[in-house]
């Protein structure tokens, strides 16, 4: 049975507190397995991968075939239907438009003291792209994942998708002909992130990896970060839903059973107002349950993590929002953009009954890769600014030297940085100088 709480319970603060901090993922350590597959990789390279994937993936391969093949490529995408093509193309057309406009612009002015200042904006040079195999091949991940890097001009995309006993997902070798990704490799697990990060014969490394993995994938990218940059490390998907009286049940219960299939480890959690509302959402939900194909899955979340929460307004709903900080939040309310200013931290927000979250996983136009476990209070979700980095630019007349470069002396000297000071006071001299001989 989910959680039931009430915010006027004498012991709801210790029960909130429990359901917090409850680890919803296993605790297997898995940092020496990895850290030994990564050793593997770094220094066998190619031969590596292929040892890996054929015990871990039932794959034979060679270093000719790491790589899906032009033929390759082109045979899977003849298996896609007319209508899931179509579909993945309206979904990659609304991401490429939501994520051009998070396109920042260069900027350079000068200020009263004569320096010219500012900063520019450029792509990483080679981005990798997890995509994970088996029953957890998503497509839209792919479309999430490569059309921002395209978006910010990152100049090489490279897939790794693993593909268990030789099967491929043709949605999602399609899905990266859309983003334009340029190489492809049937490779997943640790040993791809090593790839990735340090390169062998066949796969040169790349600047940034993001995407989503099992646990050793997550251990992958925390060990190499540093060599390259990263996403995040992704944990179990959560939906949260606040509602008020006025809103279909059964829709409510759909939403939060859409989270609940994710995995076992998902969670969803409803807050309402309204204790009537609430049972009947929790009716709704467990007489559809049974009726889905994943059905065993859903009701394990449901049964392990499933929460709802009875408040005494929407505005103490929406406290208690921040508090959990979800990953996806919906506001099914007769005024959600009112309530939505009161919420601080949360991966993303949709707004009203007609706003699942799940047209947010595939086709409304934001990015789905967003922060779980609380994470929301600090990050981000993916976005086109991940590809990008910032330098910034300065350059200095002689007046704005003579102007500032006193302050940058006086400075580098409390630090007892001489090298520094001097650097600065010797166009100074040859300014003063220049100065008394005009």
């Amino acid at each position: 049975m989910p959680i039931t709480l009430t915010t006027t319970q004498s012991d709801f603060e210790d029960r909130f507190t429990e359901m917090l901090s409850a680890k919803r993922e296993d605790s297997v350590d898995v940092n020496d397995v990895v850290a030994g597959i990564i050793h593997e990789v770094r220094h066998r390279g190619d031969a590596a991968l292929v040892e890996l994937t054929a015990r871990f993936d039932r794959l034979a391969l060679t270093p000719e075939s790491l790589a899906f093949s032009p033929e390759e490529i082109a045979t899977e995408i003849a298996r896609v239907s007319a209508e899931d093509r179509a579909a993945l193309t309206v979904a990659a057309g609304r991401i490429r438009a939501y994520h051009a406009r998070q396109m920042p612009e260069n900027a350079r002015w000068t200020d009263p003291d004569g320096a010219t200042l500012g900063w520019r904006w450029t792509a990483v040079e080679a981005a990798g792209l997890y995509v994970p195999g088996g029953q957890a091949s998503y497509p839209s991940s792919v479309l999430m994942n490569a059309i921002p890097a395209r978006v910010a001009g990152v100049e090489r995309l490279v897939v790794c998708v693993p593909t268990p006993d030789g099967v491929v997902n043709p949605l999602v070798i399609l899905a990266c002909q859309l983003a334009g990704v340029d190489e492809i490799y049937r490779i997943g697990g640790a040993q791809a992130i090593a790839a990735l990060a340090y390169g062998t014969d066949t796969i040169r490394r790349v600047d940034k990896i993001t995407g989503p993995g099992n646990a050793y994938v997550a251990a992958a990218k925390r060990q190499v970060f540093g060599r390259v940059g990263i996403d995040m490390i992704a944990g179990p998907s959560e939906v949260l839903v606040i509602a008020d009286g006025q809103q279909n049940p059964d829709w409510l219960a759909l939403d939060l059973l859409a989270q609940a299939e994710h995995d076992a480890d998902a969670q969803s959690i409803l807050i309402s107002p309204d204790a009537e509302l609430a049972a009947r959402v929790v009716a709704s939900l467990e007489r559809i349950l049974p009726t889905l194909p994943r059905a065993a899955i859903a009701a394990a979340s449901w049964r392990d993590y499933g929460t709802v929460i009875v408040t005494r307004d929407l505005d103490e709903a929406a406290a208690l929002s921040d508090r959990i900080a979800p990953e996806h939040l919906e506001l099914c309310v007769d005024d959600p953009d009112a309530l939505s200013q009161k919420v601080r931290h949360a991966g993303a927000i949709f707004l009203g009954g007609y706003t699942p979250e799940a047209v947010g996983d595939y086709v409304s136009g934001p990015n789905h890769v967003l922060p779980t476990a609380r994470s929301a209070r600090f990050s981000s979700g993916l976005s086109t600014l991940d590809f990008l980095k910032r330098t910034t630019i300065a350059q200095l007349s002689p007046g704005a030297l003579a102007a500032i470069g006193p302050a940058a002396v006086r400075l580098a000297a409390s630090e007892g940085l001489d090298a520094h000071g001097l650097s600065v006071s010797a166009r100074l001299e040859t300014l003063n100088e220049a100065g008394k001989s005009a």
